[in-house]
């Protein structure tokens, strides 16, 4: 791999607490990754649906349960004139950085730890009358024990289609979606592999869900070099129809999702095609030729 000063010649632009930011050859590579999936999303004529950066809490109380490592909480101050006061009069902001918070806001809303839970919230009790494909684009947030210039982020984008219908349909999409990725990466000289994942549940060993993953594998990521998941294929069944009363057919629908971590995609064609972007593949061109199959 190209090393840290290659990076920030194209364009990177990295906070050590795990966020970047994009310039130059790199963000316009970021925006082609972007205009490419969302022509393979086009495949299944998939509507494009834009949300806010944060959901509220209870919508997610499950995910908070099985993710409190990873969640970060959109917080305010306390609006009382008084506790302002005190922080404005106080440090503001102490010796090691930290915020020196007075008292706070009840917290409400959840920064987003993954673009697909905006559209289950989003078509909450929508009786569907045929399969619906929605693709959605949005800032991540997941806290994790290290950073990593853009394999590994507190911060990140997010580009993912999601199929809701029934059993046989989601599972059909998961199918077609994981040839799509395969021939993409085909056309761009960019070898991957699909592997079963697990979620980075709290306490697996305690967590129902981490053993019916092991058990019944619904994820699969598209690994890069081995280690480097840059995208996955989730399954869901009726976990998310049941949860938001989204039906098909008279009963819960099914969900499933293919998501594309934007970041993690520039740090493979980097490194696999070099820092130059004459090097490039043409990525608009082959997702066009992946929708068009």
């Amino acid at each position: 791999m190209n090393g840290p000063a290659d990076l920030a010649r194209i364009g990177l632009r990295w906070d050590p607490c795990g966020q970047a930011g994009l310039t130059g050859p790199l963000l316009a590579l970021a925006n082609d990754c972007d205009r490419a999936f969302r022509c393979i999303a086009s495949r299944w004529r998939s509507q494009e649906e834009a949300y806010a950066m944060t959901l509220p809490a209870s919508s997610l109380a499950g995910h908070l349960r099985s993710f409190p490592h990873q969640v970060t909480f959109a917080t305010a101050l306390d609006s009382a004139e008084a506790n302002l006061a005190e922080f404005a009069d106080g440090p503001v902001v102490d010796k090691s950085g930290a915020v020196a918070l007075t008292r706070t806001a009840p917290v409400t809303a959840v920064l987003t730890p993954a673009a697909c839970y905006h559209v289950y919230h989003g078509h909450q009790g929508e009786q569907l009358p045929a399969a619906g494909y929605v693709t959605t684009r949005n800032t991540c947030f997941r806290r994790e024990s290290d950073y990593d210039p853009l394999r590994r982020q507190w911060s990140f984008a997010m580009r993912e289609i999601v199929c809701l219908g029934t059993a046989e349909e989601t599972a059909s999409f998961l199918v077609e979606a994981r040839a799509a990725v395969d021939h993409f990466a085909l056309l761009i000289d960019l070898p991957m592999d699909w592997t079963p994942a697990t979620d980075p549940f709290f306490r697996p060993e305690r967590h129902p869900g981490h053993l019916l993953q092991r058990i019944q594998p619904v994820k699969h990521e598209a690994t890069y070099g081995g280690s480097l998941a840059l995208g996955s294929a989730n399954l869901h069944h009726d976990h998310f129809g049941t949860a938001f009363a989204i039906t098909r057919d008279g009963v819960p629908a099914s969900t499933a999702c293919l998501a594309f971590g934007l970041e993690r995609w520039l740090y493979a064609l980097v490194d696999r095609h070099g820092p130059e972007p004459d090097g490039w593949p043409d990525l608009l061109a082959a997702a066009g030729q992946v929708a068009a199959r």
